[in-house]
């Protein structure tokens, strides 16, 4: 389902053990669930995946009430201590995502783990990436970045409502 779209971003993510050495298990959906005054001392590095928004496609002449098929905006928040070290992580995170979605759809379903399998109805027929401007803030201080997906997916899990 396509409100379900950053589900498959994390998954991809913590999977990951080269991402794991870097960040822990500092990867929050949404947002870091902490009081904003206790932002600051959130350890570095660190991800946040966040469901941006949602747009259906062009409806056809047999859906008369919704589409099948949306596309997602999906943005990655990736926090580093230094430029170079934002830089490395923005690539090990697009190209750990782009091998994810590669695995799924190259596997016989049956060697999944469940875990993976679950991930399935959730992957994106595409998944293009963008990238917004660094930006430092020397509150923290930190570099940061979004990288920002937009994926065409299916619109339900289903063809029920």
């Amino acid at each position: 389902m396509s409100l379900q779209t950053d589900l498959i971003f994390v998954r991809a993510l913590q999977q990951s053990g080269d991402i794991d050495l870097i960040v822990d298990d500092r990867i929050y959906m949404t947002a870091i669930p902490r009081p904003e005054e206790e932002l600051a001392n959130e350890p570095l590095p660190y991800i946040i995946v966040t469901f941006d928004g949602i747009t259906p496609q062009e409806q056809t002449k047999d859906a008369d009430y919704d589409t099948d098929t949306d596309t997602v905006s999906v943005g990655i928040v990736v926090v580093a201590e230094t430029r170079p070290k934002l830089a490395e992580l923005s690539e090990l995170v697009r190209s750990t995502i782009k091998a994810y979605f590669e695995y799924l759809q190259g596997t016989d379903p049956d060697e999944l783990s469940e875990a993976d399998k679950e991930m399935l109805p959730l992957l994106p027929y595409s998944a293009q990436p963008s990238g917004g401007q660094v930006i430092y803030n020397d509150e923290k201080p930190c570099y940061w970045l979004t990288l920002q997906y937009q994926c065409d997916v299916n619109a339900f899990t289903d063809d029920e409502y």
